[in-house]
C-alpha cells in the first residue's frame, strides 16, 4: 500500500556553512548527512539527489515580498494555495479567519479523507492546550487546526499512555518532566522513529509535527538546536530502518527559514528545507519548487500518480 509519511519541521532553513550560527553545519548528522554523501545541509550544497534521497531548497516566498511567517506558509503546504498572495502579505504564527478560510478550502486531511485515504496527526496535546483553546486563550495553529477540519480528532494524553501518539520532541520526556504525566512512555529518539511507523499503519497519510526547531531559532539558541538536530537526526534513522521504501514516500519539510542562522531572532529569508526520501523520489523530487507544491505531489503519489524519473 502507498503511504506517505510527512515530518514537519518548523522554522528550518538552508543557510550558511557557519557552525558559529547554524546548528546545521556544526551539529554532527550522521544519518542527514549520509543520506547525501557527507554534504551539509547548507545553501551551498543547493539542489541534491543521491539515490533515494533528494535535499530541495524551497521557495517559502512565494512571490511575496518580506520574512515568510507560519500561518501562511504552512497554510500553502497543507493546501496546494499560495497563502501569501491571496493575503497579499505573509502572515503568522496562527491563522486569522482569512488563512483559516484558505484551509477550509483546501486542507490536506480533508481533501484525502474525502478520496477515501485515511489520514492520521499523530501528535499529542495535553489537557492544557485544550483548556486554553477551549477558553479562546489559544488559537489552533494551522496544522491541528486543518487535521480537525479533515475529521480528526486531537489526540491527548490518554493516546501518548497508550502508546497511540508521540510527542513533538518525539521522546516524550518532557511530559514526564514539565507537563506532570508520570506514566507516559519515553522513547529514545531512534524507538521514537519506528514508533511514528507503526503508527502511520492504518493509514496512507501520517503526519508529524516539531515546533522546537523553530522556538530555538527565535532564542538564538546555537547549544539547543545542535541537540535538538541530533535528536531528529536519531529519529530519522530508526524511521529509515523502519520504513518500507517500495512504497513509501517521506517528505521532511519547513515553512520558513529560522533557526539555521542563530545569529538572529528573526525569521530568515532564506529557501526553506525539504528532503523527499523514498518510493519514486527520484521523479517526484522535479515537482517541488515552493510550499505550494506538496499538497499536489501527496496527492499525486497517493492516487499512483507515477512521473518518470528525471
Amino acid at each position: 500500500m502507498r503511504r506517505v509519511l510527512f515530518l514537519f519541521l518548523d522554522g528550518v532553513g538552508l543557510g550558511r556553512d557557519d557552525p558559529q550560527t547554524n546548528p546545521l553545519a556544526a551539529a554532527a548528522l550522521p544519518t542527514l548527512t549520509g543520506l547525501f554523501g557527507g554534504k551539509p545541509l547548507t545553501a551551498s550544497t543547493g539542489r541534491y539527489s543521491r539515490g533515494d534521497a533528494h535535499l530541495i531548497p524551497t521557495d517559502a516566498h512565494l512571490g511575496v515580498q518580506g520574512r515568510p511567517q507560519s500561518a501562511t506558509g504552512q497554510a500553502a503546504i497543507l493546501t496546494g494555495v499560495n497563502a501569501p498572495a491571496r493575503l497579499g502579505e505573509h502572515y503568522g504564527p496562527r491563522p486569522d479567519q482569512r488563512v483559516r478560510d484558505i484551509l477550509d478550502e483546501a486542507g490536506i486531511f480533508a481533501r484525502l479523507q474525502a478520496a477515501g485515504h485515511a489520514t492520521a496527526f499523530v501528535n499529542a496535546y495535553p489537557q492544557r492546550y485544550f483548556d486554553a483553546v477551549n477558553r479562546g486563550k489559544r488559537l489552533l495553529s494551522a496544522v491541528p487546526y486543518a487535521a480537525r477540519r479533515g475529521g480528526l480528532r486531537l489526540r491527548t494524553w490518554k493516546e501518548m499512555q497508550a502508546r497511540q501518539a508521540l510527542s513533538a520532541n518525539f521522546t516524550g520526556q518532557g511530559w514526564r518532566t514539565q507537563l506532570g504525566y508520570p506514566d507516559v512512555p519515553v522513547y529514545t529518539p531512534q524507538e521514537a522513529g519506528a514508533q511514528f511507523w507503526r503508527l502511520a499503519q492504518p493509514v496512507r497519510f501520517a503526519f508529524l509535527e516539531h515546533w522546537q526547531t523553530d522556538i530555538l531559532g527565535h532564542y538564538r539558541d546555537l547549544r539547543g538546536a545542535i541537540k535538538d538536530f541530533k535528536r531528529i537526526d536519531g529519529f530519522l534513522a530508526g524511521l529509515l530502518d523502519a520504513m518500507d521504501w517500495q512504497d513509501t514516500l517521506l517528505v521532511v519539510a519547513s515553512d520558513h527559514g529560522n533557526v539555521e542562522d542563530c545569529s538572529t531572532r528573526k525569521h530568515t529569508e532564506n529557501p526553506a528545507m525539504t528532503v523527499l526520501i523514498g518510493a519514486h523520489s527520484d521523479g517526484y523530487a522535479q515537482r517541488i519548487r515552493r510550499l505550494d507544491d506538496f499538497a499536489a505531489l501527496i496527492a499525486g503519489f497517493l492516487n499512483e500518480d507515477i512521473p518518470p524519473p528525471s
